[in-house]
């Protein structure tokens, strides 16, 4: 039993490196020395700087007093999510003990990451003053060209140019590598990493699943459904502005299509968007905040198991995603329309 223990352990060691290998976001990760605690367990400090600028100069009196200003933003985290799970004591050894460890890699490689990725597209992308385009792009050079006016227009806000990460769908990188032009890959080169994200992991926003509460007890997550919440009383503009709102039969919700007699628990007005298919964004490092900590709670064994024979494993995947207020212009967004 020992011997099995510490082969757990291992397993449970290479959690860490899996999510980095399998992550498209880790790339992001913060600098764990640049945050500290905050007054409650779910809260961190993140320094900020301002500054005066320059003044002019005067040869009788010389220097002109500047003020710097430090503040702290207090943050909390905003992702919080676990599972537990179960594995045979005979199922694992039959196995030679790889069920479990291979059931916690696969987890983490295959649910975690993609969901933890897709969380923090979808938060970027929700972010009020970013850089947000949106269209279709048919073809490489449709690519390159939208890439063009992404890097112009973070030129002109000054943002940082040496750690601008460029995450891109597969199929738009490789239309942009096809277009095999020494322009194309200036554009391409002038990134300082490009990541490939797969479409699934891609929506500005996302619907993640409670794994308890019926259609939902798979857990995971995926596109975000549009909202909708009846009108309880008629709109004030109602009469000028019916068409946005809607009537839902069968779960489909269609826009009303011409002006009608008001009826009370019959009309929806739609609360949130959809979640639309990001084509790419360009994120400058900087510029968020990202700050994982995903924790293998605990390993419980048969033995100490008093409910069944089994193995336990306890995954708890917590952390934060944010854009720092004074750098928002470091994220751009384009997004399929």
């Amino acid at each position: 039993m020992p011997n099995a223990i510490t082969k757990f352990s291992k397993f449970i060691d290479r959690l860490d490196e899996v999510y980095k290998l399998a992550s498209c976001t880790s790339v992001l990760d913060s600098d764990s020395t640049l945050v500290r605690a905050g007054a409650n367990a779910n809260e961190l400090i993140i320094p900020k700087l301002t500054m005066d600028g320059l003044a002019d100069y005067s040869r009788s009196s010389g220097y002109v007093d500047g003020d710097t200003n430090f503040t702290n933003e207090t943050v909390t985290f905003n992702y919080d999510r676990g599972r537990r799970f179960s594995v045979d004591n005979m199922d694992n050894e039959e196995t030679a003990g790889l069920a479990f460890g291979r059931l916690a890699a696969e987890f983490v490689r295959t649910k975690t990451v993609p969901e933890l990725d897709a969380f923090r597209f979808a938060t970027y992308a929700a972010q009020k003053d970013i850089f947000v385009k949106t269209g279709s792009l048919t073809g490489g050079n449709d690519v390159i060209s939208a890439l063009i006016a992404a890097q112009s227009e973070m030129d002109e806000a000054e943002v940082a140019t040496e750690s601008r990460v460029l995450f891109i769908t597969p199929t738009l990188l490789n239309a942009a590598n096809n277009v095999d032009t020494t322009k194309s890959k200036a554009v391409l080169d002038s990134f300082s990493k490009v990541v490939k994200v797969p479409q699934s992991r891609f929506y500005t926003a996302i619907d993640m699943a409670d794994g308890k509460s019926d259609g939902e007890k798979a857990g995971g997550y995926k596109k975000a459904a549009a909202k909708y919440e009846v009108t309880a009383s008629q709109p004030d503009d109602w009469t000028s502005n019916y068409s946005n709102y809607y009537t839902v039969s069968d779960g489909v919700y269609t826009p009303v299509a011409s002006t009608a007699s008001w009826e009370a628990g019959k009309y929806y007005r739609k609360v949130s968007e959809e979640g639309k298919p990001i084509n790419f964004m360009v994120i400058e490092k900087s510029a968020v905040i990202q700050y994982p900590k995903h924790t293998v709670n605990k390993v419980i064994t048969p033995e100490e198991n008093q409910s069944s024979d089994s193995w336990l494993f306890f995954f708890r995947a917590y952390g934060l995603a944010d854009v720092f207020e004074n750098k928002r212009s470091g994220i751009y967004l384009h997004y399929a329309g």
